[in-house]
């Protein structure tokens, strides 16, 4: 009967140690990794197209002059995002990237969506023409305005941000993991 190494010891099944450390971890974190830098990619790929379309958003931060921060944060989501996929520069640009999508918790928190999602004119043209939601729709935006289906908005906005800006923050507290560029290439990580 082997022994169980030190490792492993405080494990219920510790005979699983082994696939832990040499399977599951490193892939699942690279997996991890995957995700966080691929959402953000597909979040920043919008900013990227029109690099300065965020300028009076980020103005409205007060970040000036938003001719710099606006492709800054497309560079950053985009590029960053891809750098925290593959595991490049892990740890400042996982950092980064949370810094920045902690900014976006805060603004999703200090600037709701608001009460309602359509206006007095816009309930009445759709109570007027009916043929343009289905009887779900009428039953849901009819009813309040659409105040139920911003809240669901606003939720899913606090709760992604929050999402990416954990996950970030753990990629920069923990690196870039056993299978990523820095490990592969460079051999170290920051």
């Amino acid at each position: 009967m082997s022994e169980v190494s030190p490792k492993d010891a405080g494990l219920f099944m510790p005979f699983l140690g082994p696939f832990y450390r040499n399977f599951a971890q490193p892939y699942g974190w690279a997996a991890f990794r995957i995700v966080i830098g691929g959402l953000l990619m597909i979040e920043g790929w919008p900013k990227i197209i029109a690099p300065f379309a965020q300028t009076g958003f980020v103005e409205g931060l007060g970040l000036y002059p938003g001719w710099f921060f606006s492709p800054l944060l497309a560079i950053m989501q985009f590029v960053g995002g891809a750098m925290i996929a593959v595991g490049l520069f892990t740890r400042p640009v996982a950092l980064a990237n949370a810094v920045m999508l902690v900014v976006t918790i805060w603004f999703h928190i200090t600037h709701p969506y608001g009460d309602a999602f359509l206006t007095a004119e816009g309930m009445e043209f759709l109570k007027d023409n009916l043929q343009y939601l289905t009887a779900d729709g009428q039953a849901r935006l009819l009813s309040d305005g659409g105040s139920a289906f911003l809240h669901q908005v606003q939720s899913k906005a606090e709760f992604n941000s929050t999402f990416w800006s954990a996950g970030a923050a753990l990629i920069a507290a923990f690196g870039g993991g056993r299978i990523s560029v820095d490990r592969l290439l460079i051999g170290r990580e920051f």
